[in-house]
């Protein structure tokens, strides 16, 4: 018997499973990140509620919206089946991401490779997330001439 049989792990399979959760990890820094600097630069102590009222009264509602949603993943992603996920579960035809429930797997069955974490976070949700991060802080800087992105 091999491991791959009696476990279903490998050692390359145990380096994709460690890629993907790497993966993870990036995301949810970036946007720690990113809170800390929204912080530190709008002088308060949500700057993601900040940004969202910035974007908000700038008009750019739906990159509010888009960046609400990602914020909203990234909680799922560190707090596991809370309210931001039930959130997402509730739009989740709207989100431009997949969101794992019973009948939508973020992985596929027999993929030894996958990683829990309720939402699927592959390159496109990666690039996806650093971009809002790009969008918001250039709508912020032109509303806001003291934040420095």
């Amino acid at each position: 018997m091999t491991l791959l049989s009696e476990t279903g792990s490998t050692p390359p399979i145990k380096n994709l499973q460690a890629l993907k959760l790497q993966r993870m990890i990036q995301v949810v820094g970036m946007f720690s990140i990113f809170e800390a600097h929204l912080q530190r630069r709008l002088n308060c102590s949500n700057g993601f509620k900040e940004a969202e009222t910035i974007l908000e009264k700038a008009g750019e509602l739906a990159l509010k919206e888009d960046f609400h949603n990602c914020y909203l993943a990234v909680n799922a992603l560190k707090h596991g089946e809370g309210s931001s996920y039930k959130i997402l579960v509730s739009k989740i035809h709207s989100v431009p991401f997949v969101v794992e429930t019973p009948s939508n797997p973020i992985f596929e069955e027999g993929d030894v490779t996958g990683i829990d974490g309720l939402i699927k976070v592959d390159d496109s949700f990666l690039e996806n997330c650093l971009q809002l991060i790009e969008d918001v802080s250039e709508k912020i800087a032109l509303n806001r001439p003291d934040f420095i992105s």
